[in-house]
C-alpha cells in the first residue's frame, strides 16, 4: 500500500513538473497559435489563473483579428471564475466597448451587472455595490426587455432591495434603541415609503408610532400635546392602510395612551388656569 501511494505521489510530481515545463516553454514561445490553443486548453480545464497569463500576452497580438473576440470572451470570464469580480466587471465592460454589436452582447451586459451583485457585501457593510447592481440590472432590463435574462435580473433587483431594506431597518432600529426617537420615527416612515410593497410595512408603521409616542413622552410639557397628536395621526394612517393587520391592537394601545395623555395635559392646563 505504501509503495502504491509513493508511486502515485511520484507520478503526480512528474505530471506536475511536465506541465510546468510545458507552460514555461509555451510562455516563451513566439508561436502565438500554439500559445492561444494552450490558453484555450487551460480554460477548458478550468485553470483560469494560468489561462489569464497567456491571454494577457496574446491580447495585443490578436487585437483586430477574428480570433480576438473569443479570446477576450474567455479572458473576461477567467476573472469571473476566479471570483475577481471587480476585474471581471471591468473586462466585461471592455468587451462591450470593443464589440458593441456582438451576438454575445446581451449575455456580457448581464454579466457586467451581475458582477456588481457578486460584490454586494453583508448587510452591516457599505451597500454602494448593491445600489450599483440595482442600477445596472435595471439598465439591462430597459435595454433588453425581451431577453431571457430579464427574469433573473428582476430577481437580483429584488434580492438587492431586500438587503437595502434590512440595512435601513438596522439603522432605524439603532436610532430607536439609542433613544433618538424622532430620528427613529422618521427612519421607519422612510422605510415604508422606500419599500411600500414590503410584507413588513405594517411593522415599520408600528415602530414609527412607538417612536413618536416615546418622543412625545420624553418631550418638555409645552411640546407634548402637539407630539401626542402626531401619534394620533400616525394611528389613523395605520388604520387606513392596514385595517386587517395583526398589529392593529398594538397601534390602538398607543392611540389610547396618546389620547389619555392629551386629556391629562388639557386637564392640567385647565387646572393651572383656575388656580391663577
Amino acid at each position: 500500500m505504501r509503495k502504491f501511494l509513493l508511486y502515485i505521489s511520484v507520478l503526480a510530481l512528474i505530471v506536475s513538473t511536465s506541465c510546468n515545463t510545458e507552460l514555461r516553454r509555451i510562455e516563451k514561445s513566439n508561436n502565438f497559435e500554439k500559445k492561444l490553443a494552450y490558453a484555450d486548453k487551460l480554460y477548458q480545464k478550468k485553470k483560469y489563473n494560468t489561462a489569464i497569463t497567456l491571454y494577457t500576452d496574446l491580447i495585443q497580438v490578436y487585437k483586430g483579428t477574428e480570433k480576438f473576440e473569443p479570446l477576450y470572451y474567455n479572458f473576461a470570464y477567467c476573472s469571473y471564475y476566479v471570483k475577481d469580480y471587480v476585474q471581471a466587471a471591468f473586462q466585461f465592460k471592455n468587451y462591450l466597448d470593443i464589440f458593441p454589436n456582438s451576438p454575445r452582447a446581451v449575455e456580457i451586459d448581464y454579466m457586467q451587472a451581475y458582477c456588481y451583485y457578486k460584490q454586494s457585501p453583508k448587510v452591516a457593510l457599505d451597500q454602494t455595490n448593491t445600489m450599483k447592481a440595482i442600477a445596472a440590472m435595471q439598465t439591462f432590463i430597459n435595454n433588453y426587455p425581451t431577453a431571457e435574462k430579464v427574469a433573473e435580473a428582476n430577481l437580483v433587483i429584488e434580492l438587492c432591495r431586500r438587503k437595502l431594506e434590512k440595512k435601513e431597518y438596522s439603522s432605524a432600529e439603532l436610532y430607536y434603541n439609542l433613544g433618538f426617537f424622532k430620528a427613529a420615527g422618521i427612519a421607519f416612515k422612510n422605510l415604508m415609503r422606500n419599500y411600500p410593497d414590503s410584507d413588513k410595512s405594517d411593522g415599520y408603521k408600528i415602530m414609527a408610532i412607538r417612536a413618536y409616542y416615546n418622543y412625545a413622552k420624553n418631550s418638555i410639557p409645552e411640546k407634548q400635546k402637539e407630539r401626542y397628536e402626531t401619534v394620533l395621526g400616525e394611528y389613523l394612517d395605520f388604520a387606513d392602510h392596514y385595517p386587517n393587520s395583526k398589529l392593529k391592537p398594538d397601534a390602538e394601545k398607543f392611540y389610547t395612551l396618546a389620547q389619555n395623555n392629551i386629556k391629562s395635559l388639557d386637564n392640567e392646563q385647565i387646572k393651572a388656569k383656575s388656580n391663577q
